[in-house]
């Protein structure tokens, strides 16, 4: 895992742009310079230790990379026998694939990857990146020049950009800057599983995808029994979970939030590796799976870490924040950053459960749309007016109010309302938006895909959308902030080709969420662990707002903040006061969003 970066007819100040990216990668800092073209790699030294410094060099191609290929080896043996190599290194393996196949292989990959590959003799830059989008990689492009790097902060400290208000204005809809977006002017991420070739010469550049999950959610489904489907899961997550644990010269943990996901990731690696290290956080007075986490600990005799976060957070949350180099809404990064911190005092790698409530089934919107609900809370969605505000957003009375306020509408309405949630009913956004043009659009055209089924359709946007551009995200700067690489085995190349060919009702069984994985979960965790809903890193955000960070949040929000460019004052004004007809959860939801802006731009000028 590392930081990379590059600039092309841009002055660079060397140890400005390794010091940004230092924290993704500080064991070892190097750069190349090429005729106009300046690359910098930041490595944080897993595999082959010894054999894989960065930038590499075979011939005319010259590579830096981000991330990790754990079939690698298998790949040396299939694709390049005979081959010699210099080092064990999966960057080497990346760059005798490149110079031997060009971009064919890329489908191959099982891993996570953000890499560039020049060409001294083409001038050409070749860029990556993997199937769900786990590592990082912004570009900017004007006329001429071109610059790339893992985070926006070094992008931002090098050359002078211009805030995009439209992405601002997504931002605050959505909860996140919507398809591959960035607040910036001119800057874009690389989309998951795609590839982009741009000409230095000519400024030219062609683009295009190496795997799409939609067309697997096309596929019919497979004629497969329910045991045969867990059978054939278990020999995949379990290689997905060995390669992960064995590909490290260093010692590998997990995080264990007390759910199904990381439960099943912590019994997988435990019959690899004796005294697993795992992590969870605790929080005083909400939804608290700590004690579910500590059975599943004794249950596989891991080295267990708890760790409450209630203490530091006044002190931590604005440096939190504006380690994403972005207005970041999702309140769980404040577990993910703390559990992460506390997890590099005992390992650089650890494993987690991402991936599996999108690839599986596992939220609690999804079982509406499996049992086809909608249709019927149209016909009662009028009482909705009339019904009283729910006082938290746990319960029946939660789920039943929210599936009224969602019945009826289409497109990013009904997707944001089944989702983030955050000023839906409350402010409207008015004028054009490309950002949310650009998602309505795609949301449309998945929706009106007759060969998708509805519980699909609302997975596959959630994988799309949410999952890369949110809790990817989260967990990337959450971990590499300490130096940690975080791994996915649920992301795995065999995990992805295989969950969106099962019939949905192993995903989804009546009321029964992530139906197989529960099923596979009675063999080895413990029934209350089991049985337990999908709750992952909550947090108590009507606390924090009404608490410990009450006065800083007015510090921020009050006349003249950034978010009341987009939002009228006195909606702000009547949310910080409690004055607004809406739910306490909903209302934090907005002042979270607001605040987590203003902090990002007020940083900016710091």
């Amino acid at each position: 895992m590392c930081g990379i970066a590059g600039f092309y007819n841009i002055a660079t100040d060397r140890e400005k742009i390794l010091g940004s990216m230092r924290h993704r990668g500080p064991d070892e800092q190097n750069s190349f310079y090429d005729d106009g073209l300046s690359l910098f790699h930041a490595r944080l030294a897993i595999q082959d230790i010894s054999g894989g410094k960065q930038p590499m060099q075979i011939g005319d191609n010259v590579i830096i990379f981000n991330g990790e290929i754990y079939n690698h080896l298998e790949l040396r043996n299939r694709y390049l026998h005979g081959a010699k190599f210099d080092t064990h290194s999966d960057t080497e393996t990346l760059l005798r694939l490149y110079e031997k196949h060009g971009k064919s292989f890329l489908d191959a990959l099982d891993g996570m990857f953000a890499f560039c590959i020049y060409n001294k003799k083409e001038k050409t830059l070749f860029f990556a990146r993997d199937r769900a989008g786990k590592k990082p990689l912004f570009i900017y492009g004007v006329k001429g020049k071109i610059a790339f790097a893992s985070e926006l902060v070094t992008l931002a400290s090098t050359i002078g950009l211009e805030i995009d208000e439209e992405a601002i204005e997504a931002y605050l809809k959505c909860g996140f800057i919507p398809k591959n977006g960035s607040p910036y002017i001119s800057v874009n991420s690389l989309p998951a599983s795609s590839w982009m070739e741009y000409s230095l010469c000519s400024g030219v550049s062609k683009s295009g995808i190496f795997f799409d999950i939609e067309l697997l959610c096309e596929d019919e489904k497979r004629k497969i029994s329910k045991q045969e489907a867990i059978e054939e899961f278990k020999e995949r997550f379990t290689k997905s979970v060995s390669d992960r644990l064995l590909s490290s010269e260093l010692e590998v943990g997990a995080f264990l939030s007390g759910g199904i996901d990381s439960g099943l990731v912590v019994a997988t690696a435990s019959r690899f590796t004796e005294r697993l290290k795992t992590f969870t956080v605790s929080f005083e007075g909400t939804f608290d799976e700590s004690d579910m986490a500590r059975s599943v600990s004794e249950k596989y005799k891991t080295a267990h870490t708890q760790i409450d976060i209630s203490l530091d957070l006044r002190n931590d949350v604005e440096k939190i924040l504006r380690q994403y180099g972005h207005p970041f809404f999702d309140s769980s990064a404040i577990p993910s950053w703390y559990v992460s911190k506390e997890a590099k005092k005992y390992v650089t790698v650890v494993l987690n459960g991402d991936g599996a409530d999108e690839l599986f089934g596992g939220y609690r919107r999804y079982v509406p749309v499996a049992n086809n609900l909608f249709s019927i809370a149209s016909v009662f969605s009028s009482i909705k007016n009339v019904m009283p505000k729910p006082s938290s957003k746990m319960g029946y009375y939660s789920h039943l109010y929210r599936l009224l306020s969602t019945s009826g509408k289409k497109g990013l309405d009904f997707y944001l309302s089944m989702t983030t949630d955050i000023f839906e009913d409350y402010h409207a956004f008015g004028g054009t938006n490309k950002y949310l043009d650009i998602l309505n659009e795609e949301i449309l055209s998945v929706y009106s895909n007759g060969r998708i089924g509805s519980l699909s359709k609302l997975m596959l946007v959630d994988f799309k959308e949410q999952l890369f551009s949110d809790l990817l995200v989260k967990m990337d700067i959450a971990t590499m902030a300490h130096s940690l690489e975080g791994r996915s085995p649920f992301l795995s190349k065999y995990i992805t080709e295989f969950a969106p060919l099962l019939p949905d009702d192993m995903k989804i069984d009546i009321f029964t969420t992530k139906s197989i994985l529960r099923d596979v979960a009675k063999e080895f965790l413990p029934p209350n662990v089991v049985s337990a809903p999908k709750r992952g890193f909550e947090v108590p955000l009507v606390k924090w707002v009404d608490g410990e960070l009450r006065d800083m949040i007015f510090d921020y929000l009050n006349a003249g903040s950034y978010s009341s460019k987009f939002i009228p004052q006195s909606k702000i004004d009547e949310l910080l006061f409690g004055k607004a007809d809406i739910s306490r959860h909903k209302r934090a939801k907005m002042l979270w969003s607001m605040f987590a802006l203003d902090v990002w731009y007020r940083g900016l000028n710091a």
